[in-house]
C-alpha cells in the first residue's frame, strides 16, 4: 500500500482527532489530492530534522493513517483540516523523488491484544488511575494553566462513530456510572471506584474543582475494548512525542497498557508535587530509549 506521508513533530493515535493547518505548497498539493480522492495520508513522527523547508528528516518507523473529516481551503490556498487516526502502519520504503511530498510504501498493522485477561485487568486499573491523573491536572487555587484541548472520536452504544468533539478533556470526556444490559456496541461503562476527590476539600475553590470533576466523571463514556482504551489514553496523556511514540509502537495492547501504567505513575508523582510544566529533553529521551 502506498500513501502520502506528512512528517510532523507530533504523534497521532488511532481514535484521536487532530486539527492541522497546511501551508507548505507541497502539502497543500498532497491535501488537495487526498480531498479529491477521499483518501487518507500518513502522519509520522520526525525523529530528527525540520517539519518545513528543504533538508532530510529521520522518520519513525510506525505512523498512523489520518482520514480527513473536515477540510476548509483558504483564499490563499492554505488548508485547515480536521483528521482522525484510524489505524497504524509500518513504513517499508520512502520515495522522496516522485512527488514534491514523501510517499511511503507501508503495511497496515493488525492489533494484537496480548493476554486478554491481563489486558482487561490493566485496562480497569488504568481507567481508575487516569481519573486521578486528570484531577491533578486541574490548576489549584492561585495557579494558572491552559486547558487541555483534545478532540476524540468515540463510538456510541449504537456502534456509530460520533463527530470529533473538542474541549477540556477533564470536563468533556464522560464516564457512565452504569449501563443497561441491553446496551450494545463497542462502548461500555467502567466502575472507577470512589473518585480521588472524595477527600475533604482544602478550600471553596478546591470544592468547586472537585464538583466539576465528579460531574464529568459521571458522564464519561469509556470504551470497554482494551485496545481502544489504550489508544484513547495514549492520545490524551500529556507527555512528550518520543514517549507517545513508544505507546503507539507497542507490540500489543497489553504492552501499551503496561507502559501507560508506568507513565501514569510518573505523571502522578510529578503532579502531586506540582511539577506540571516539566518537559524532558528529547535527546535524553533518545538515549534512554536506546
Amino acid at each position: 500500500m502506498e500513501i502520502p506521508l506528512f512528517p510532523l513533530r507530533t504523534v497521532l493515535c488511532p481514535g484521536i482527532a487532530l486539527p492541522l493547518h497546511v501551508f507548505e505548497p507541497r502539502y497543500r498539493l498532497m491535501t488537495e489530492r487526498c480531498v479529491e480522492s477521499s483518501s487518507p495520508f500518513g502522519i509520522v513522527l520526525i525523529r530528527e530534522g525540520r517539519e518545513t523547508g528543504p533538508g532530510t528528516v529521520a522518520l519513525a518507523g510506525i505512523g498512523t493513517l489520518a482520514e480527513i473529516r473536515e477540510a476548509a481551503r483558504r483564499p490563499d490556498g492554505r488548508y485547515d483540516l480536521l483528521v482522525v487516526g484510524t489505524g497504524r502502519f509500518a513504513i517499508e520504503e520512502v520515495d522522496a523523488e516522485r512527488e514534491p511530498y514523501l510517499l511511503g510504501r507501508v503495511v497496515l498493522l493488525d492489533e494484537d491484544v496480548g493476554d486478554v485477561d491481563r489486558s482487561t485487568t490493566l485496562a480497569a486499573r488504568t481507567m481508575r488511575r487516569f481519573v486521578a491523573y486528570l484531577q491533578l491536572l486541574q490548576p489549584l487555587e492561585g495557579e494558572t494553566a491552559d486547558e487541555i484541548d483534545v478532540r476524540v472520536e468515540i463510538e456510541t452504544e449504537t456502534g456509530e462513530a460520533e463527530e470529533p468533539e473538542v474541549g477540556d478533556v477533564v470536563v468533556e470526556l464522560e464516564i457512565e456510572p452504569e449501563t443497561s444490559p441491553e446496551a450494545s456496541g463497542s462502548s461500555a461503562v467502567a466502575d472507577l471506584g470512589p473518585p480521588a476527590s472524595e477527600a475533604p476539600p482544602d478550600s471553596e475553590e478546591e470544592a468547586k474543582r472537585n464538583a466539576k470533576l465528579n460531574a464529568a466523571a459521571r458522564r464519561l463514556l469509556i470504551p470497554d475494548d482494551p485496545t481502544t482504551l489504550s489508544y484513547l489514553f495514549s492520545g490524551i496523556i500529556q507527555i512528550d512525542p518520543p514517549r507517545r511514540q513508544r505507546l503507539l509502537e507497542a507490540a500489543t495492547t497489553e504492552d501499551r497498557l503496561k507502559l501507560l501504567d508506568e507513565l501514569i505513575d510518573r505523571e502522578l508523582w510529578m503532579l502531586r508535587r506540582r511539577f506540571r510544566f516539566y518537559t524532558p529533553d528529547d535527546r535524553q529521551a533518545s538515549v534512554r530509549r536506546s
